[in-house]
């Protein structure tokens, strides 16, 4: 059998939710409206990173480049400035979906 692609390696991808797709998740909602920092750490957690780390626009960058989710610093930067709890909560969602097909 002929390997036709490196291990570990993804084929470029988008977030597998949306960044305002509230309802596919209204506990990770609800974490972000009412907690965000607790949010946060959860992220963080999930990624072995500090606590401190989870909130901000360079996980999102590491996340991203990790799955070879499409994009760029400038649109991470932006999701971030922007609409901070989208963002955050987009990310959780899409890393919960991922431990649920074990490829996280």
């Amino acid at each position: 059998m002929a390997v036709t692609q490196q291990p570990g390696r993804y084929e470029p991808s988008d977030f597998q939710t949306g960044l305002c797709d509230f309802c596919d998740d209204c506990g990770t909602c609800c974490c972000g409206l009412f907690c965000y920092p607790c949010l946060g750490c959860s992220i963080a957690r999930d990624m072995d990173e500090c606590c401190l780390c989870g909130l901000s626009m360079a996980i999102r960058s590491v996340y991203r480049t990790k799955y070879n989710i499409k994009g760029s610093l400038c649109s991470d930067f932006m999701a971030v400035a922007c609409c901070p709890v989208c963002a955050t909560c987009q990310l959780k969602r899409d890393i919960d979906r991922r431990k649920e097909q074990n490829i996280f």
